[in-house]
């Protein structure tokens, strides 16, 4: 079976979030073998100074870095990457099927992004939108996401 990794930057705290993500996690357990990673967010003082931002996006990287399996291909989410439709979206889960890896790990960074040596060693940079969502929203929605992609591979009814 497929394996997907969700790696997330910040714990879900608020309960509405944590209901509709384990409704997408219940869904996808047909389609792939899902795994959610939880790392915690740097503490940040309320107006942090550049250099403090770097450096809690460094380790909070090197903490992503240790959970992504050296075969896996990353999808980086964040600002500057490239808007995908749901059909696109499902076109990259396709393509990343065919070409037989063994694991997709896409990764949430938290209230700051993500480190710059993150999303240059991405496979993809994906944006979301040009909006900004709270990163704990952006997982519901990756999730849904990637299961709207998997709906339309396999032609269901889900997606009109």
């Amino acid at each position: 079976m497929l394996r997907v990794t969700v790696i997330c930057v910040g714990k879900l705290k608020e309960k509405f979030y944590a209901q509709a993500a384990a409704e997408y996690v219940k869904r996808l357990g047909r389609y792939c073998k899902l795994e959610l990673i939880e790392l915690p967010e740097q503490r940040l003082p309320d107006a942090p100074a550049p250099a403090e931002i770097e450096r809690a996006l460094s380790r909070e990287a090197e903490a992503i870095r240790g959970k992504i399996p050296p075969s896996a291909s990353v999808v980086a989410l964040c600002i500057e990457g490239r808007l995908h439709s749901s059909e696109e979206v499902a076109r990259l889960l396709g393509s990343w099927q065919q070409r037989g890896e063994k694991c997709l790990v896409f990764v949430i960074g938290g209230s700051y992004g993500l480190h710059p040596s993150v999303k240059s060693g991405a496979w993809v940079q994906l944006s979301m939108s040009p909006m900004t969502f709270p990163h704990h929203l952006a997982r519901v929605m990756l999730l849904e996401q990637i299961y709207r992609g998997f709906q339309i591979l396999e032609g269901g009814k889900y997606h009109k």
